[in-house]
């Protein structure tokens, strides 16, 4: 019995672990920590990855990579040329210099704007705002 218990306590101090840094919480005066990854590959054709809450950050979309944001409040300001960009979660605020392929925004109240390029866009979402400007 006593190592059925063992077993199940290490399992939570497992668990547990693997919590710390998932970027849920935030720093202890309360601001947030964001939470961004993006591949390790670089050239073109590789993806980007951009996950975060509340943030603010420029992006750099190189010469034809795909770029997938999800997260939520972030205000972003994306250079170059995306081949593809997929946005979803909420009140995100994403400004792109060049979508070529494909512009799809799912989620919530996502606000987007891009300046050059004529991608199909795909608006999957509720109260999502997209233009050309």
């Amino acid at each position: 019995m006593s190592t059925v218990r063992s077993v199940a306590a290490l399992g939570v101090a497992v668990a547990g672990l693997g919590l710390v840094g998932c970027g849920s919480g935030g720093t202890t005066d309360g601001t947030p920590v964001p939470t961004t990854s993006s591949t390790a590959r670089a050239g073109i054709g590789s993806a980007l990855h951009y996950s975060s809450f509340g943030t603010e950050a420029d992006i750099d979309c190189g010469d034809g990579r795909a770029l997938d944001i999800s997260g939520s409040n972030n205000t972003l300001t994306v250079s170059g040329n995306c081949a593809q960009v997929s946005i979803t979660g909420a009140d995100n605020r994403v400004r792109l210099d060049k979508v070529t392929d494909t512009l799809e925004v799912g989620g919530l109240n996502n606000s987007v704007v891009y300046l050059d390029g004529d991608p199909d866009v795909v608006n999957s979402g509720t109260g999502n705002h997209i233009r050309r400007d």
